[in-house]
């Protein structure tokens, strides 16, 4: 590995794994811890009156002091997050809207609800991500540079797919979905498709103003595109791909310009 390379891997795992900006207070709703949200939120842009009096400030066992809590029927979760996601978007407090459902879940990883991915980071709340590393059969790797609409790292080269796993998808159908999306390739007619680990984010986000806090678990993969067939993305949401070498892979990542989620999952599939 080259001086530049490690400078570069040491800064962004330091990135990846940062304490929150500012202090954060546990995030429950119908009893199930799901979240954070940064200390003194809800005194602003007349949240808490948005909320109808259902959120209160408690002491909770479970958070071992001060929490929020938002209470609601257990068959109330989602339809309480959503309306929360809307307050939120009103008073531009959100994170860019997809009209797309993620899954919340508790301590233990039981899903309890869903909501609007827009609001996943201002809530502290934890996601889930989905990774392919897609190689050639001559060993250099595809890449994908991303469209300049994207709302986040726009221009940026990234892995062949990478993207949210939606409350409707499991780990293997997020997979195919946004291969196909993204790619144009169906995972099926790929080779030696192997799950090849995870990795894991926590850090400050700027949604919300700035009062966001990431939390994610990029789950990735690797395969072989056979000789023949090429990319093609089918929703636009990229600019171009391209095959590069181990080599120009590493010089590239040295020099800044993947994103901090694409680097640490090729990092990963070299074993770096």
């Amino acid at each position: 590995m080259s001086d530049a390379l490690h400078t570069w891997l040491q800064g962004a795992r330091r990135q990846a794994q940062q304490p929150p900006a500012q202090p954060r207070l546990p995030f429950l709703v119908a009893g199930h811890a799901v979240g954070s949200v940064a200390a003194g939120f809800w005194d602003e842009d007349g949240l808490w009156r948005a909320l109808h009096g259902r959120l209160r400030r408690s002491e909770d066992e479970r958070t071992g002091g001060p929490c929020w809590q938002l209470d609601v029927p257990a068959d109330g979760v989602s339809d309480a997050l959503n309306a929360l996601a809307s307050a939120l978007r009103e008073r531009g407090l959100c994170g860019p809207w997809r009209n797309e459902q993620l899954a919340v879940c508790n301590a233990a990883g039981e899903r309890v609800g869903t909501v609007e991915r827009g609001a996943v980071r201002v809530l502290g709340i934890a996601t889930l991500a989905v990774h392919l590393v897609g190689l050639a059969p001559d060993g250099r790797m595809w890449v994908q540079r991303r469209a300049l609409t994207k709302p986040n790292d726009p221009g940026r080269w990234d892995t062949l797919m990478g993207g949210m796993i939606s409350a409707a998808d499991s780990l293997p159908q997020a997979l195919a979905r946004e291969t196909w999306e993204e790619a144009g390739l169906r995972v099926d007619q790929l080779q030696q498709v192997a799950h090849g680990g995870h990795v894991l984010f926590s850090r400050p986000s700027s949604e919300g103003g700035g009062r966001g806090y990431m939390l994610e678990r990029i789950d990735w993969f690797r395969a072989t595109v056979p000789e023949g067939m090429a990319p093609a993305n089918q929703d636009g949401e990229v600019d171009e791909f391209a095959l590069r070498s181990t080599g120009q892979l590493q010089a590239e990542l040295a020099q800044d310009r993947f994103t901090l989620e694409a680097g640490l999952v090729m990092a990963a599939h070299w074993g770096l």
